[in-house]
């Protein structure tokens, strides 16, 4: 065989994907188009100062922002990609809306509409790759309109793919609703469990402790004393796991770990210097400010100045509670502004409140955490749910 009819072949089985319903298996290969060849391809006519708060239609801006215009400029099935920015991810969408001049419609298919969202989607690190460096990365209509696109030739078997991916979008936003109602119970918990910034006792309180009285509110620097692991170099690191122990700076903290120290250094510094005990709660001190991570004990050691905790007795405030205190907090200067960098003085001086039997206090963390492991197996269900899509997309669609 010739290596042109070799290439011919490969390329016939390239479009042909992985996974296949049962009844379209025999239908062969997909065929190769570009998105002019299924669409019209337009861009909008609106601005920025067409965006009006509280708008009857949706205005699609240059970006992935869905904003908000009194008028409409179309009427129909669209997916719809923004023209500049960082990521090109389409939308789809039926009905009026409004498009700025910026952004673009594909329209008017000849083939399934939600099918092309899906295939785009697909596909949309690759319209980011085809993006061209301006004053930010923007896509010119003809990227798009030559922009490739594979199409199985049986309009059923398009049918039958986007009503798949559909579904688990309609099953993803689902519970993408379920976690936010999750989000919206605990906020109202906090507000409710704690004392409001007038108030001394909370609006709710377990019935048990309505008779304990108000709240105690003392300054953090009344209660203890911010603490932070002993400087380390960075030529005391490493990026290699295999030197030992992990070493979380800002940047991955609560994360992955990208540097490590010597089990020996470690050890010197866990002995000689300050060191978090199990269930302390580590607070980020730069970046953005009030990041939490409960330490779990384990070898780590953590970036001094920037990752700081309270050290303090549990005997007046535990801290399965001190962890909710802290999430409640305003990690803002008096002036409303952002805090660029958390210091000792700053942390010692922010107030809180607690109930002074250590009971309430357990019974408002439990309450509290118990919300947090639903709020975690959610989302965890919603990366699964995401992952099984990426895994059936790039199954129902060829590689190419």
């Amino acid at each position: 065989m010739s290596n042109e009819k070799k290439h011919v072949q490969s390329r016939a089985e390239r479009l042909i994907p992985e996974l296949r319903f049962p009844e379209f298996i025999n239908e062969g290969q997909w065929e190769e188009k570009v998105l002019s060849d299924v669409s019209d391809i337009t861009n909008g006519k609106a601005n920025a100062q067409d965006h009006i708060e509280g708008g009857e239609y949706p205005l699609f801006d240059r970006s992935e922002v869905i904003k908000a215009s009194d008028k409409f400029l179309f009427d129909c099935e669209a997916v719809i990609i923004p023209g500049e920015g960082m990521r090109f991810i389409p939308k789809y969408y039926e009905g009026k809306f409004n498009l700025h001049q910026r952004a673009y419609a594909l329209k008017d298919f000849s083939c399934n509409g939600q099918f092309v969202y899906h295939s785009m989607l697909h596909r949309s690190n690759l319209i980011s790759q085809k993006a061209v460096q301006s004053t930010v990365l923007s896509l010119r209509l003809p990227i798009l309109q030559n922009f490739p696109i594979e199409i199985p030739s049986n309009s059923d078997e398009q049918q039958n793919i986007a009503a798949c991916l559909s579904t688990l979008d309609e099953l993803i936003a689902a519970h993408n609703a379920k976690l936010e109602a999750l989000k919206d119970h605990k906020k109202g918990l906090l507000q409710n469990l704690f004392p409001q910034e007038s108030e001394t006792v909370p609006r709710v309180r377990f019935p048990e402790f309505e008779g304990d009285g108000e709240w105690v509110e003392k300054k953090l620097g009344q209660i203890g004393e911010p603490l932070m692991c002993k400087r380390v170099f960075k030529d005391q690191t490493t990026p290699n796991p295999e030197n030992g122990i992990p070493f979380y700076k800002i940047g991955t903290f609560g994360r992955e770990p990208d540097s490590f120290i010597s089990d020996e250094l470690y050890e010197e510094f866990k002995d000689k210097y300050n060191f978090p005990n199990k269930g302390d709660i580590l607070i980020s001190a730069s970046g953005t400010i009030g990041r939490l991570v409960v330490y779990d004990g384990l070898p780590a050691y953590f970036q001094d100045s920037n990752i700081v905790w309270l050290g303090h007795d549990e005997n007046e405030i535990l801290n399965d509670f001190l962890y909710y205190c802290y999430s409640i907090v305003s990690w803002q200067t008096s002036d409303g502004g952002v805090i660029k960098r958390l210091y000792n003085s700053d942390l010692k001086a922010i107030s809180i409140k607690y109930p002074s039997n250590d009971q309430e206090q357990k019974k408002i963390a439990s309450t509290l955490s118990a919300i947090d492991e639903l709020i975690s197996a959610q989302e965890d269900k919603i990366d699964e749910l995401i992952d099984h899509k990426k895994g059936l997309m790039q199954g129902l669609f060829p590689k190419i």
